[in-house]
């Protein structure tokens, strides 16, 4: 099984995107080959909902709720942030120190308007 508790899936009802999940608990249901996926819905009022489905269902495979169809689509997880990278204090004539490449660099926080 591919989705995991944790990941976040994208519910997709009559083909369109309708809300945003996270899993928050896969268990075997007693019917073999059937899982209990307890999801948090992130979509004002966020509520928690089980569903009970088949591994390929969990996975992206297409399945039918009430006569319509139905899929959830697992989203990759977010690239890790950037560092942070402090700027140099500035030189005495508002300039940043020269690097390698030998070009001024102008501190834009500086030249912001102050309303």
């Amino acid at each position: 099984m591919e989705t995991q508790t944790g990941d976040i899936v994208l519910i997709h009802r009559k083909k369109e995107p309708v809300a945003y999940a996270r899993v928050e608990e896969i268990l075997a249901d007693r019917k073999p080959g059937w899982w209990q996926i307890r999801m948090l819905i992130l979509h004002p009022p966020a509520q928690e909902v089980t569903w009970i489905l088949r591994e390929e269902y969990i996975d992206g495979g297409d399945f039918t709720m009430g006569g319509d169809p139905v899929r959830l689509e697992r989203l990759a997880p977010p690239l890790p942030a950037l560092p942070v990278v402090e700027e140099p204090e500035p030189e005495p004539d508002g300039a940043a120190p020269q690097g390698k490449g030998g070009g001024k660099v102008v501190s834009l926080s500086r030249r912001r308007s102050k309303d």
